[in-house]
């Protein structure tokens, strides 16, 4: 029988021999040390947990030296696995961004959309953007097309932001190659496609409820209409394909093109493809192993390598490159920036995280 507990993965080896009392009060005391440290003394996350970790570790009864191993351990085998994966799905997100496929898709799905619809249509937004985007980001993002969408439509914010909302923060925590899920998938040690799967299946109900269906009596409860003084200064706008070709004669470069002119924006299938192809290739990578199941078969073995998500993440920075960055008139350099503009906003993020394993 499958034990309903998963073991963690790379389980460190013990460095406190207190009781289980003692470790539960230890943990608390970290935990509370993070908490205090964040919401009180304002104190960057980054510094919170590794005090943390140390209060944790002296009530414990930790010797020093191997707090500071046990620490150093886990931060580098976290920051190994995960950060690389939240590297390569920044700069696929810079260049969905940079390039203009995110407008694409926002003028395409919102274009085609009735007043009806559209709730729905910003749910499916919010999910195809959160794939590669952290959800701050993702947020950052999609406000102007909320508060744009809501006035052109005339109905309050609510309608339509609680499915952004919604589709972000599922993507967020549900589905890979997202990488919160991807986190908790190397931790417990868990299969990737069948998480993949799962997720999916809880994924898409949830966002049905939570999104569209939640954002009825909410817009009942909180009828707030979008303010003119939060639009664009030149005037109100009618509808997300203004926006973006307002943004493109005040943007240089990053969106309105290199000075010659010959820049455009990608196509809707472009964008689309560069951001779901590492589900694609994770997905398919668990239905082969289903159907074949011989880790000989040399079909298996492809679908196993490119189905590894930091291989599936390199193929769709390859994708993005020439899709949404040489595809659409960028130069080496502009290409070249552009994926870097993606690092510089996750150095916090990724030492956040690999603190977090630090702590665990």
């Amino acid at each position: 029988m499958t034990p309903l507990l998963l073991p963690l993965a790379d389980e460190p080896p013990l460095i406190s021999q207190a009781g289980n009392t003692q470790l539960v009060l230890a943990a608390l005391a970290g935990i509370a040390t993070v908490v205090a440290l964040i919401v009180w003394g304002k104190v960057h996350p980054f510094i919170s947990l590794m005090l943390g970790a140390a209060a944790l570790g002296l009530v414990a009864w930790a010797a020093p030296t191997d707090l500071v191993t046990s620490f150093t351990t886990g931060f580098g085998a976290t920051a190994g696995s995960v950060g690389l994966l939240i590297a390569l799905g920044a700069m696929v997100g810079a260049m969905l961004a940079k390039s203009g496929g995110s407008d694409t898709i926002v003028d395409t799905i919102v274009g085609r959309s009735g007043a009806r619809a559209l709730p729905w249509a910003m749910a499916l937004i919010a999910a195809i953007l959160g794939l590669p985007l952290f959800f701050e980001v993702g947020v950052v993002l999609l406000i102007p097309v909320v508060l744009l969408v809501a006035r052109r439509m005339d109905v309050p914010i609510m309608r339509v932001g609680i499915p952004a909302l919604a589709g972000l923060s599922i993507l967020h925590g549900l589905v890979p190659p997202h990488p919160g899920p991807l986190v908790a998938i190397d931790s417990l040690g868990a299969d990737l496609g069948l998480t993949l799967l799962f997720g999916l299946i809880v994924a898409v109900p949830t966002l049905l409820v939570c999104g569209p269906l939640l954002a009825v009596p909410i817009q009942r409860w909180v009828p707030v209409h979008a303010r003119t003084d939060l639009l664009p200064a030149d005037g109100p706008a009618t509808g997300a394909a203004d926006v973006a070709q307002r943004e493109e004669t005040t943007l240089p470069e990053s969106r309105a093109g290199s000075r010659d002119g010959a820049r455009h924006r990608p196509g809707f299938v472009a964008a689309v493809v560069s951001i779901t192809l590492p589900v694609v290739l994770m997905l398919a990578r668990a239905i082969v192993e289903l159907v074949v199941d011989d880790p000989e078969n040399r079909t298996q073995a492809v679908f196993d390598f490119i189905g590894t998500p930091a291989v599936a993440l390199l193929l769709a920075v390859i994708v993005a490159m020439f899709a949404l960055g040489f595809g659409t008139g960028m130069d080496r350099s502009e290409v070249e920036r552009s994926l870097g503009s993606g690092l510089p906003g996750i150095a916090s993020i990724l030492l956040i995280v690999a603190a977090g394993g630090g702590f665990k």
